[in-house]
């Protein structure tokens, strides 16, 4: 990548505009092969969800990423260059599309804010296969949007990313570029932020209780445990509600962030009419400045309704040798693996607790000091999946998974995330989620299976979590 002189305001007149883009003209020449221009631009405040509101058409690929309780948002919509991968090495080949893409971009404008700059939007499905229905999702997603605003403590940024090559067209290139700007300023005064009512009265079938399947699978799996075949499984169960209207994408993200503020909040689509949306505790990895953070979480128990029962959940949860066990598992793994890389982390000794306004985990926080050399795709692949959402052992638990889940996880509790030009990088993994498609979601939940655990009281853990998601669905 390479940074071109800072140009202010580059929006703000469509002549400017094309005149810059021409001097990019000799280069796609000279090289025979198309640019990415990068243009970074501050502008007044503003809310992403709005512009993704605005702009966004169901047909573009987008991909929306908010953490409410820090005042911290992106939205990706539309494409310059993007890559779709079915390969079981697809995090390797991700890794390449991006320095390739890299390696022939130019960026200009405000680098020093939070977002500025090309980030490369990233999606992987659950299995690099599909054993059961067709996934409306590939194994492997990954583009550089041709817009991506961002809002930071009240600090917000525009990216553009433009790809020109020696036969654009650079009057419609510029005044196409040019209208889109306008079209992302009208959002600046406008406000998603009151709270939407979901119309729960409008689902035809939301009843959200027993699945025999998922029970049955619970005292199956206890059996395969109790005989050491295996550590631990993760399993999932998937309720499928359909409404008498389509579901409202907007909406149903701004009841997420209202309702769950120290979660991420995320949305992605497939350019299909389909997005994979949520709110999900669980960060698998945050890289800034080559410093590594990820988490070790797992271990769950309700919150209470009055501060002595929340207490008395919480002091279960820290003693529960059943508990605690499932976390260092999880804990165990994540040092091993980065070990592997050649990353020294650091953790603490014993778990936290982490309480959100449903629910609450172990968890440890790690750390670690990245090498060069180690790219943030590397440390994903490393890491997917984890025990929180597989099992141990890990090959094991995902054959097994693979035996008792009946449906396509899809991108549930997978890795969803973003990795920019400078090598930073954060990653979640895609629980407390549903797949929406216009009067249709299929939502899913999960629980961890370890010895001493109860069937019934997996059931309620994840009745728990479904509960919570329909109630933000609009």
């Amino acid at each position: 990548m390479t940074v071109t002189p800072y140009c202010a305001n580059l929006f703000q007149d469509c002549q400017d505009l094309r005149q810059f883009l021409l001097t990019f003209k000799q280069t796609c020449v000279e090289k025979d092969n198309t640019q990415i221009v990068s243009i970074s631009q501050k502008i007044p405040s503003i809310d992403p969800l709005a512009v993704l509101d605005a702009i966004a058409l169901p047909d573009q690929l987008h991909f929306y990423f908010e953490k409410p309780a820090q005042g911290e948002a992106i939205a990706a919509i539309d494409t310059a260059t993007s890559v779709k991968l079915s390969h079981s090495d697809r995090f390797s080949q991700a890794q390449k599309f991006i320095n390739s893409c890299l390696a022939k971009t130019s960026s200009t404008g405000t680098l020093n804010l939070p977002f500025s700059g090309p980030h490369f939007f990233c999606s992987f499905t659950f299995f690099d296969d599909n054993l059961h229905d067709a996934s409306p999702f590939p194994a492997a997603t990954i583009f550089l949007p041709r817009w991506q605003i961002s809002s930071k403590k009240n600090s917000s940024v525009v990216v553009a990313n433009i790809v020109i090559d020696s036969n654009v067209n650079y009057d419609l290139l510029s005044q196409n570029i040019w209208e889109e700007f306008q079209a992302i300023s009208s959002a600046i005064s406008k406000n998603v932020n009151s709270p939407v009512r979901p119309r729960l009265h409008n689902f035809k079938n939301s009843d959200l209780k027993a699945n025999n399947n998922f029970k049955a699978s619970v005292v199956s799996a206890l059996e395969s445990i109790n005989r050491k075949h295996i550590n631990k499984i993760v399993l999932s169960d998937a309720i499928d509600v359909t409404a008498n209207a389509p579901f409202n994408l907007v909406h149903s993200l701004n009841n997420l962030r209202i309702m769950h503020p120290d979660c991420y909040v995320f949305s992605t689509s497939n350019g299909k009419g389909q997005n994979f949306i949520g709110a999900s505790p669980e960060r698998l990895i945050k890289i800034h400045n080559r410093e590594l953070e990820t988490d070790a979480l797992a271990g769950s128990a309700p919150r209470g309704k009055t501060a002595i029962e929340d207490a008395y959940f919480a002091d279960g949860l820290l003693t529960s040798e059943k508990e605690r066990h499932e976390h260092r598992v999880v804990s165990d793994f994540i040092i091993q693996r980065l070990s592997k890389l050649g990353l020294n982390p650091q953790r603490m000794p014993l778990p936290l607790l982490l309480k959100l306004s449903n629910i609450q985990h172990l968890w440890t926080p790690i750390r670690a000091s990245v090498p060069a050399g180690v790219h943030p795709l590397e440390i994903v692949a490393e890491l997917h999946p984890t025990p929180a959402v597989a099992g141990d052992t890990r090959e094991i638990a995902c054959k097994q998974i693979r035996r008792y889940e009946s449906f396509n996880r899809c991108l549930y509790a997978a890795p969803l995330g973003w990795v920019n030009h400078r090598g930073d990088s954060e990653f979640i993994v895609g629980i407390r989620s549903a797949l929406i498609d216009n009067c249709r979601a299929r939502l899913y939940a999960g629980a961890g299976i370890v010895a001493g655990s109860d069937p019934d009281k997996e059931l309620a853990e994840i009745q728990l979590k479904l509960q919570a998601l329909l109630k933000a669905l609009v």
